[in-house]
């Protein structure tokens, strides 16, 4: 059975890949387009389903609750970015900056998740939780990509 850090380890290795792309991308491209309406589609069906099976069992337990808001917080800034650039010309040079600005501040996301929550939270939460939650988690992202 998997469990809720493979789920999560799963979508953040695809917008690693996805991040990378786009930033190779030139100007106002159909390439350009659906890789960033695929990338937009995975941020915010991942961090809807990490926030409900995630995020809101962390909050239960002191250990983790302060790092369980600061990543939802991170959340709200990552979506901050992604209207800034649905709102800048893909030919525009800002474009590309902002969208390297992006790939940094997911990267850092990630990074920070896996390597300080992850551990807070193998230490709080159960193996049946874990693997419920990866089951739930899956769950939901099948159904958001349906």
């Amino acid at each position: 059975m998997k469990n809720i850090f493979e789920a999560l380890r799963e979508s953040h290795d695809k917008q690693r890949r996805l991040l990378d792309a786009l930033t190779d991308t030139h100007g106002d491209s159909d390439t350009r387009d659906g890789i960033f309406a695929a990338l937009k589609a995975e941020l915010a069906h991942h961090a809807a389903a990490e926030e409900r099976y995630f995020y809101v069992p962390l909050m239960e337990y002191d250990m983790t609750q302060e790092k369980a808001r600061h990543s939802v917080a991170e959340h709200h800034e990552i979506d901050e970015l992604v209207e800034s650039l649905e709102t800048t010309d893909y030919s525009s040079p800002a474009w590309l900056s902002d969208a390297k600005k992006l790939r940094k501040l997911v990267t850092h996301h990630l990074e920070e998740e896996e390597q300080e929550v992850f551990q807070q939270a193998g230490r709080v939460l159960g193996e049946e939780e874990k693997t419920d939650l990866a089951t739930r988690y899956d769950a939901f992202m099948d159904e958001m990509s349906a």
